[in-house]
């Protein structure tokens, strides 16, 4: 019979853990209003603005979620030569967050996301992006990066948001690095980059990437959990096709689902009291799941620890984080 892990002990070994992240940044903005009449042009609010407010965004906000617990944390992507570009560099600094293995390519923009919030509900969201592939040059210089960082780091999260930083050249290095300075690596994949990601220590796609990397048709969820067929066939399909130790499928209200090694699936139930924004939620997912696995959790440990942070931080509006007290309150409760 499994010991029941002390997760409190385990939340404590975070703070001394040396933690990269890769992936695609952004700059993510607020614009916090209040509505109070419906505008005579179109049938939509008019938004009062009360105030703007900034976040590092993306891989970047993973970062951010690591930095909680981890006091040795960096990051690497690209960036472009813009006003957002750096924002947000400036917001990584101020954070404690290494930014040495930022790039900047002078053929892009910054990615943006902007978030319009009034009466503690997002009003619309607008995108501002210009996808560019990592080119030779850009991939020399990241593969050398790692090269010369990766044996320090106790562990690396991928991050891949399908803006084009992440292509599979790269990722084959990745993969290479972490095995051959047996690092624990962890990928939160998406759904249109098709990227391999074999042999990586865990991965965690959501339901609608689940579906969408194991080639199979979305379908409607199923309850128990542990009985949706459709589900549990993608599951099986990416851990042939990834070859990973642990795949952990976030699935919104329905909780999580572990599949690691030769056990059975484990059903963990969502968390949360009460939802009040899921942007972000799955980056504190992934933060804190790898960072279990680096402390020496077992996957079903770690993933309990990420189900109570995914249930903590949907509870906040905005792209949040969740901080080691928080977490520590949820399980002493």
């Amino acid at each position: 019979m499994r010991a029941e892990p002390d997760f409190l002990e385990l939340i404590g070994r975070f703070a001394g853990k040396r933690m990269l992240v890769v992936g695609d940044l952004m700059l993510d903005e607020f614009i916090w209003g209040r509505v109070s009449r419906i505008s005579p042009e179109a049938p939509v609010p008019v938004v009062n603005v009360t105030g703007e407010s900034y976040y590092p965004g993306g891989a970047a906000n993973v970062a951010r979620n690591l930095r909680e617990f981890a006091s040795q944390t960096s990051v690497m992507g690209m960036v472009g030569p813009d006003a957002p570009g750096r924002t947000l560099v400036t917001l990584l600094r101020d954070a404690g967050i290494g930014t040495d293995g930022i790039l900047q390519d002078t053929g892009s923009a910054t990615t943006v996301k902007t978030r319009v919030i009034a009466r503690n509900q997002q009003v619309v969201r607008v995108d501002r992006e210009r996808k560019t592939l990592l080119q030779k040059d850009q991939l020399a210089e990241a593969s050398a990066y790692l090269d010369r960082t990766i044996s320090q780091m106790d562990g690396v999260v991928v991050a891949d948001y399908g803006k084009g930083f992440l292509t599979q050249p790269l990722a084959d290095e990745i993969c290479r690095l972490a095995r051959r300075h047996a690092k624990i690596l962890a990928v939160d994949p998406h759904p249109h980059t098709s990227l391999i990601w074999r042999g990586a220590t865990a991965i965690k796609p959501n339901r609608i990437e689940a579906f969408s990397a194991a080639g199979l048709p979305p379908a409607e969820p199923v309850e128990p959990v542990c009985r949706d067929q459709a589900l549990l066939e993608a599951a099986q399909r990416l851990k042939r096709l990834w070859e990973t130790e642990s795949l952990l499928l976030t699935l919104g209200e329905h909780g999580m689902l572990l599949f690691a090694g030769d056990a059975e699936p484990l059903h963990l139930p969502a968390r949360a009291q009460e939802v009040f924004d899921v942007s972000g939620a799955g980056d504190t997912a992934i933060a804190v799941f790898t960072l279990g696995l680096v402390a020496g959790a077992d996957p079903a440990a770690a993933a309990e620890l990420a189900n109570r942070a995914s249930g903590i931080v949907v509870g906040k509006i905005g792209t949040a984080t969740v901080s080691a007290a928080e977490l520590r309150a949820a399980f002493a409760a």
